[in-house]
């Protein structure tokens, strides 16, 4: 049976792509730089694909340092003035961390306001005390159509210490398809972390 479902997802995925020829692929791939006071730096990445409604990700060094992870998920839209996208996603990890995940990708926005939200369970199956939920999450303005200001908050386990929560401001910048962002985490406190990241569309 499990293995049915290992072939019948890519098939799927193949089914999808014929019947919707005339759509377009767009990708993203955004590469981050993660300063934390308290443990190492180091440098994770995560890649998009979306054709219409199908969405598929990869990320490495994301829910753990040495561990990779892939999703396959579809995106729901509703609304004009306030305008609601949501993506239920599954996919798995391996690597440092190994399991199924299951998550959501999601976006309300309003006028020059807007909210975005990811969250997933991360199940390790090498270590059940080690499952977790992750979320990410960000408030932000637009005082201008390529700059975007906010508060993020993010739960996760990746930097250690004692802190699971972080929260801090956040900017980013864009230029036609580029992305600049910084990110400020728990400013003042003696476990604080940086993230540069820089974010391509093609």
């Amino acid at each position: 049976m499990k293995g049915l479902a290992l072939l019948a997802a890519p098939a799927l995925v193949l089914a999808f792509g014929l019947a919707h020829a005339e759509e377009k692929w767009e990708f993203n791939a955004t590469g981050y730089w993660n300063d934390s006071r308290p443990g190492e730096s180091y440098a994770s990445g995560i890649f998009l694909a979306d054709r219409g409604a199908l969405h598929l990700e990869a990320r490495a060094n994301y829910e753990a340092i040495h561990a990779q992870s892939a999703f396959v998920g579809w995106t729901f839209s509703a609304g004009d003035a306030v305008k609601l996208e949501a993506t239920p996603i599954v996919g798995g990890v391996a690597g440092a961390t190994r399991g199924p995940i299951a998550g959501l990708e999601a976006t309300i926005s309003a006028g020059r306001f807007d909210y975005y939200l990811e969250a997933e369970y991360v199940r390790d199956r090498s270590d059940h005390e080690a499952s977790y939920t992750y979320a990410w999450s960000e408030l932000g303005f637009r005082p201008a159509e390529w700059l975007r200001l906010g508060a993020v908050a993010q739960r996760t386990r990746i930097y250690g210490g004692e802190r699971e929560l972080q929260r801090g401001p956040f900017v980013q910048a864009t230029y036609g398809k580029v992305t600049l962002s910084a990110y400020w985490f728990n400013p003042g406190s003696s476990e604080q972390v940086a993230i540069v990241a820089l974010g391509v569309g093609f």
